[in-house]
């Protein structure tokens, strides 16, 4: 699949898609890094990186998204395993139902046990994890935040989705279009902590701040903590709570789903537009029926497919995380690191009834 070939439009116009991937906007890194300019960069640890080294291997590699039977997550760390494997590594997909933080600090002391080589990780909490993480890295795994990162100290590479300012300024010029830039929103977001999701939802109230938006007020940020239930029910509540409300934004799958089964049988379909980030296979039928005209989503296939190659050539010694490095994911081609460890696999797209069935995922 090519989203970005396939799908009538990105999420940004190309020129500022190109711009964004070509600046590193936001993330963090976890070690101190001399400039890659200089062709002996070196991390904390004082390893150097060589372009030229092989791919180990018999490499171990875990991802712990955050949480297991999240049908996007799954999608993620399947295509991750499949990617690994074919580099010769052995890998596995770990972790609670749960979004907890709490749940993500006993697998990840699990895993340093078993000697894992490099560890992928979506953070739920940009701290909690980070004792447990420091621990592995001072064992000598690396580690790789993806979809969700950690705080800066506590891995090594953060593979982003898209630069955070593009998915959330985004959110609100999409909804904004179908408003006609008027009415009262609300944001269903995963969990309180979640780093992404609270960096999307800073550049969305940023955005709002702008003259076009006067007549658009958010009224309310609700959390469903990425459960279907809770986001079914927290949609009631806030449809209940705003009577007035005109427009939804969750930028979760889990919970832009459940909202989307709450609405389309209800007396709100047709009057309040939802929008967010979804997955075709999940929202293709409330397109179909008319509840929701369009949302946004990257390929998690490719997602996972970079996690993989990333963490392979960490522990292989192809790259530190300096900024600079490059390095070559397979089919994906070649990437950059950027400020602070962070590589971006680029821009969305937007899926509507033209376009959905171009998809399977």
């Amino acid at each position: 699949m090519h989203l970005h070939s396939t799908a009538r439009g990105s999420i940004v116009p190309a020129a500022a898609a190109v711009c964004a991937l070509a600046v590193a906007l936001t993330g963090c890194s976890g070690t101190t890094k001399e400039s890659a300019k200089d062709s002996t960069a070196q991390n904390t640890a004082g390893a150097k990186a060589d372009p030229d080294a092989p791919i180990k291997k018999g490499l171990k590699i875990a991802f712990l998204p955050k949480q297991i039977n999240n049908p996007y997550f799954t999608i993620l760390d399947d295509s991750g395993i499949a990617a690994a494997k074919e580099l010769g590594a052995t890998a596995k997909e770990v972790g609670s139902s749960d979004a907890k933080a709490s749940s993500q600090v006993s697998y990840i002391n699990t895993l340093v046990q078993q000697r894992q080589d490099a560890i992928l990780i979506a953070a739920n909490d940009p701290n909690a994890v980070c004792g447990p993480l420091k621990t592995a890295r001072q064992q000598k795994i690396k580690i790789v935040t993806y979809d969700s990162d950690t705080a800066k100290e506590c891995r090594d590479l953060f593979i982003n989705q898209a630069s955070s300012e593009q998915i959330g300024r985004a959110q609100i010029q999409n909804i904004a279009k179908q408003l006609g830039n008027k009415g009262e929103i609300a944001v269903l977001s995963a969990t309180q902590n979640a780093t992404n999701q609270n960096t999307w939802i800073e550049f969305m109230k940023d955005e709002l701040k702008k003259p076009e938006y006067k007549d658009m007020k958010l009224v309310k940020v609700a959390y469903g903590d990425d459960d279907d239930q809770k986001s079914f029910q927290e949609t009631q509540g806030l449809l209940k709570a705003y009577p007035n409300l005109k427009g939804i934004i969750s930028p979760t799958t889990v919970g832009i789903a459940a909202a989307a089964r709450y609405i389309s049988d209800s007396s709100y379909k047709g009057k309040v537009v939802l929008n967010g980030l979804g997955t075709p296979n999940q929202m293709r039928a409330y397109v179909k029926n008319g509840t929701v005209e369009q949302f946004a989503l990257w390929d998690p296939k490719k997602l996972g497919r970079l996690g993989a190659h990333a963490a392979a050539a960490l522990a292989s010694g192809r790259i530190t995380g300096a900024e600079g490095e490059k390095f070559t994911a397979g089919d994906l081609g070649e990437y950059t690191i950027g400020k602070d460890g962070e590589v971006i696999l680029g821009p969305p797209a937007v899926f509507d009834k033209d376009n959905i069935d171009d998809f399977d995922f």
